[in-house]
């Protein structure tokens, strides 16, 4: 769900003042990933923002609840670093959707931190500035362009250096940190829209390849990764006239739940 790419299908901008006023629009009758997504290499990659708002349509969501801020393991190994700044920067868009300033600035920190362990910090640095004072002044559209930016120019900069790899991890670690939350919200409150957020089967696919071509990154999370994408495939690859289970939906949960804390924590 949550994941970064190059080109824009549509404006996320243009979607957010519909999406994001959630609380006063009607539940939609139906939900198209395509129609909220950004396009990489061919592969739809939905958008957390519109998600999320999606999210919010079906359903009040008390994003408090998926808010994280406690700080994490120190890694010195930059594929590690890079799968979890994917992750705490998914924790940022979580926070402005919960409205929490405080959190909002930690995590803004937190990204610069781990920007700087791969050799990018310096094309962060701005954007924290400007997410922190955005959130000070409770300017959730404002905050929420700083960490699209923000998602930009860590690849940007990582691209720039021949990292491609780790800008791919980078992606990898929010779309798992997103698909966690997505489906634990959509376990609360099931219903066969919210889980055809899930429907990206050519997203697993994705990643899989991605990870192939990553032999040099022999760590025991990356081979967990590996594994547990196998095992959600078959899970969200369903029919065009099937919905994926609440069962699907809740295996697909403990499976990203297991990996976000391997992510998280030292092995």
């Amino acid at each position: 769900m949550i994941a970064f790419s190059k080109t824009l299908k549509i404006s996320a901008s243009a979607l957010l003042g519909s999406t994001l006023c959630a609380h006063a629009a009607q539940a939609p009758q139906h939900i198209d990933v395509k129609q909220m997504s950004k396009q990489v290499e061919n592969v739809v990659v939905p958008l957390p923002n519109e998600i999320f708002g999606a999210l919010n349509k079906l359903g009040s969501v008390n994003w408090r609840e998926y808010v994280r801020t406690e700080k994490t393991s120190n890694f010195t190994e930059r594929p590690r670093i890079a799968l979890l700044l994917g992750t705490v920067i998914a924790d940022g868009f979580i926070a402005v959707q919960a409205e929490d300033a405080p959190a909002v600035k930690e995590i803004g920190q937190r990204v610069l931190n781990l920007s700087k362990g791969i050799g990018v910090g310096n094309s962060i640095t701005p954007h924290a500035k400007a997410i922190t004072e955005a959130a000070d002044k409770r300017k959730w559209e404002e905050v929420r362009t700083e960490l699209d930016r923000t998602q930009s120019s860590v690849q940007a900069a990582m691209n720039e250096v021949h990292d491609e790899k780790l800008s791919q991890l980078v992606s990898l670690g929010g779309w798992l940190r997103g698909t966690q939350v997505l489906t634990s919200v959509v376990t609360k409150h099931f219903s066969p829209d919210g889980a055809e957020l899930l429907h990206q089967p050519d997203l697993l696919v994705h990643f899989q390849t991605q990870l192939q071509g990553m032999p040099e990154f022999n760590l025991p999370i990356i081979h967990d990764i590996q594994t547990a994408l196998g095992q959600v495939k078959p899970l969200v690859d369903v029919g065009g006239s099937t919905h994926i289970s609440a069962e699907s939906v809740r295996k697909i949960n403990d499976i990203t739940t297991k990996l976000d804390s391997g992510i998280v924590t030292k092995d």
